[in-house]
């Protein structure tokens, strides 16, 4: 474990089990549909390469970039660093995402693809927090690896300020890791 983990919340044999039973699931309400799964980048990196894995039937590949945070706090605004290429009118889509927090940034991306005349738009979220939801924020994921409680997470693609993200477990990160 790093010296700057307080704990191990979910070890690599727990996230390797869900993620497949997120396939299975997934497989089940997609596998005809052939749709495009957008990668939030980067945090939700190291869980979408897995999930692209776990869906065993065809499917497209797609990106987009936002920001949002800031350390360990969410600033309130979501801005598009990266857009998807290709056009998505009339296609299934779910977004990957590394965790549902305040919920603000995956309110604002799901108006900004519904826009787009999606056919359908799912979420599927690695973590949920829902502690973390900002007032008024009542976005829920479709799909859900774990909840979590309220408590900074690092690990399996999620980073403080670009660290830990390669840590193959996830872990609460000590206060004092990023006190300042």
């Amino acid at each position: 474990m790093h010296k700057n983990i307080q704990e191990i919340l979910l070890s690599e044999e727990q996230i390797r089990n869900r993620i497949r039973e997120l396939g299975v699931e997934l497989l089940r309400d997609y596998g005809d549909k052939n749709p495009v799964f957008i990668c939030i980048l980067k945090g939700a990196v190291v869980f979408y390469a897995d999930m692209i894995r776990a869906f065993d039937a065809h499917c497209e590949m797609e990106f987009m970039q936002i920001s949002s945070y800031q350390g360990t706090q969410s600033t309130g605004s979501v801005m598009i660093l990266q857009d998807v290429k290709q056009d998505l009118a009339g296609r299934h889509v779910v977004i990957l995402e590394d965790i549902l927090d305040t919920g603000r940034s995956l309110q604002a991306v799901c108006k900004y693809l519904e826009a787009k005349g999606v056919a359908s738009l799912k979420i599927c979220a690695f973590l949920d927090k829902p502690e973390g939801r900002a007032p008024g924020i009542t976005l829920e994921a479709d799909y859900v690896g774990f909840p979590i409680p309220n408590a900074f997470v690092v690990g399996y693609g999620l980073d403080y300020d670009e660290a830990y993200r390669n840590l193959p477990y996830l872990g609460i990160l000590k206060p004092e890791a990023y006190a300042k």
